[in-house]
């Protein structure tokens, strides 16, 4: 007999039983005595640390010892995370600068003009709709489609 003859019956002897039921149903099966759990909750006892004897200072009792600047500072800060300070945001130019106040300021001013009560004059009111237009152009014509020039030889995954 072969190797494949042989594996080839065991998977008739598995799809042959796929739709048997089980010798012995699981929920007869009895629970696990490891995993009852007791009848009173276990007594936890929780101890403070002892407090570190500090040298004495000049004389004094090592109790009425007060703890150097340094040491107090880091038992206060202990097990907590400080952020350094975040990285300042990048410099932009002129362009880009007329191009998000365009984009924002003419609906900004139409909004102004509504909420004022306004009769703005029609080319008051092509202006905004022109520097709306205008920067939301010149912001996306600026974005380029490479990737950026400081990015490397390795572009990621590149499908």
């Amino acid at each position: 007999m072969t190797p494949q003859s042989d594996e080839d019956e065991v998977w008739r002897q598995i799809v042959a039983s796929f739709n048997d039921t089980a010798e012995r149903d699981p929920a007869d099966q009895p629970w696990p005595d490891s995993e009852n759990l007791p009848a009173e909750s276990p007594r936890r006892v929780v101890r403070e640390p002892e407090e570190e004897a500090l040298p004495p200072v000049d004389g004094e009792p090592a109790e009425l010892a007060e703890p150097a600047e340094g040491e107090r500072a880091d038992a206060d800060d202990e097990g907590h995370y400080v952020p350094p300070p975040p990285l300042p945001l990048p410099r932009t130019d002129t362009t880009a600068k007329i191009g998000w106040a365009a984009l924002f300021g003419g609906p900004a001013f139409l909004v102004v003009t509504v909420l004022a009560g306004w009769d703005p004059g029609g080319w008051v009111l092509f202006a905004a709709a022109a520097a709306f237009i205008g920067g939301f152009v010149a912001l996306v014509v600026r974005m380029g489609d490479g990737p950026p020039n400081d990015s490397g030889w390795d572009d990621g995954a590149v499908v």
